[in-house]
């Protein structure tokens, strides 16, 4: 395991293995960025690899031939990453070592937005109008050709980091100018100063969620999204299954295939596609080829029975995942997110009344004390709860809910 997220998948994947009757080898540039996210009094869920190597994960060139020395002491069976920002490496590694696995290329393109449009263009898979460019005076042209209102990206970000809507050039000006403050991202790495911009979608946002064998993608279900934050995109909850007709889910599934095909990623991965579904049709969003985050996973799991993370590893491995699911008793499962509106100090969030409600499923606050910014993307949430329905497609209803129960409490000073 090259690296990891430290939320939710940081859990879910060393479990998966470990269940799985497998062992792993933990490679990380930086171990105390794990162990700062370590719950109190407990040892961190990373640490329950079997080794624990330090080694510049930022430097693909010089990793290969570490790696292959230590291939010939530990002979790997598999090579993974939860985390976007090292799952090019990943499949480097997987090349190099003769592995299971999507190819390179077709993660590299995967991975940054740009190189993800131009494929899809060139299949024909439907997408926004865009441009990218460095220069200004470019952004500005491409911007009233697109036309206000657009979307601002970066190319190589994750999270819902410095993705904005502009309504204009002052607005568009003052995105660029606080992405460029923003030359190195959380893991270290510089990143590509290219913005690209698109064409502002309507209508609702769902993901795909995918496990890719054999050649052949196997749809596992659609999730909807909820968004809030403007002008930001922050997603503030979700429920699995999305409450779509049968067309509408028929047609985000057959957008998500063909982008994955057109992408060469149909073996070896789990992936979880977003999908507008405008009112001119189902148009991509994004394609990230890796297990769903902010918890869709365990939302999968409660529904269907079906583990995506233990689907990652068997692919991982080149085994063929098993997903045939079973009951479950439950018929929908949703999860909220905690989003703040100011910054400052929080001195009052209490969920303990909540844990043992009805329908219940996990609910994590932050605690009080801790310093609060106003949210700009999906990582500065203070806390979130998952709820289910047995009956139907009633879990979000009641996670708004029990949102606001929990907002009435939150004080931020």
């Amino acid at each position: 395991m090259v690296e990891s997220w430290v939320g939710s998948m940081s859990r879910l994947l060393p479990r998966s293995i470990r269940e799985g009757g497998h062992e792993f080898t933990f490679l990380t540039r930086d171990l105390h960025h794990y162990l700062r996210s370590a719950p109190e009094g407990a040892a961190h869920p990373l640490l329950g690899a079997r080794n624990v190597i330090t080694a510049d994960t930022n430097d693909t060139d010089a990793l290969l031939p570490e790696i292959e020395r230590l291939h010939a002491v530990l002979r790997f069976d598999g090579v993974l990453t939860s985390c976007d920002y090292y799952l090019p490496a990943v499949a480097r590694i997987a090349g190099q070592l003769g592995l299971p696995g999507p190819g390179p290329e077709a993660v590299e393109n995967a991975c940054r937005k740009d190189a993800t449009r131009r494929v899809l263009a060139e299949a024909g898979v439907p997408g926004p109008r865009y441009a990218v460019h460095e220069e200004w005076a470019d952004l500005a042209r491409a911007a009233r050709e697109i036309g206000y209102p657009l979307v601002v990206k970066p190319v190589d970000l994750c999270a819902g980091m410095y993705v904005r809507r502009v309504d204009d050039e002052e607005q568009l000006a003052a995105a660029v100018r606080a992405l460029a403050e923003f030359p190195v991202n959380a893991r270290g790495q510089r990143r590509d100063p290219a913005v690209q911009l698109e064409e502002l979608l309507d209508g609702p946002e769902v993901s795909v969620e995918t496990v890719s064998y054999a050649g052949t993608a196997h749809v596992v279900g659609v999730t909807d999204k909820s968004i809030g934050g403007a002008p930001a995109f922050i997603e503030t909850g979700h429920m699995f299954p999305a409450a779509l007709s049968a067309a509408d889910t028929e047609a985000a599934e057959h957008t998500a295939l063909a982008a994955l095909k057109a992408l060469g990623l149909t073996d070896g991965v789990v992936a979880h596609t977003e999908i507008k579904l405008t009112s001119a049709g189902p148009r991509v969003v994004e394609v990230n080829p890796r297990p769903a985050g902010n918890r869709i996973t365990e939302l999968v799991r409660h529904v269907t029975g079906i583990d995506l993370a233990a689907a990652f590893v068997d692919v991982s491995l080149g085994r063929a995942p098993d997903l045939r699911g079973g009951a479950t008793g439950v018929r929908s499962a949703a999860i909220g997110f905690l989003v703040p509106e100011a910054s400052g100090t929080l001195e009052a969030l209490d969920g303990a009344e909540l844990r043992g409600a009805p329908g219940v499923l996990d609910l994590q606050v932050a605690e009080p004390g801790r310093q609060v910014k106003a949210a700009g993307s999906n990582n500065e949430y203070l806390g979130h709860v998952m709820a289910a329905d047995a009956a139907g497609l009633g879990a979000r209803d009641r996670v708004e809910a029990l949102l606001g129960e929990l907002r009435s409490g939150l004080v931020i000073r």
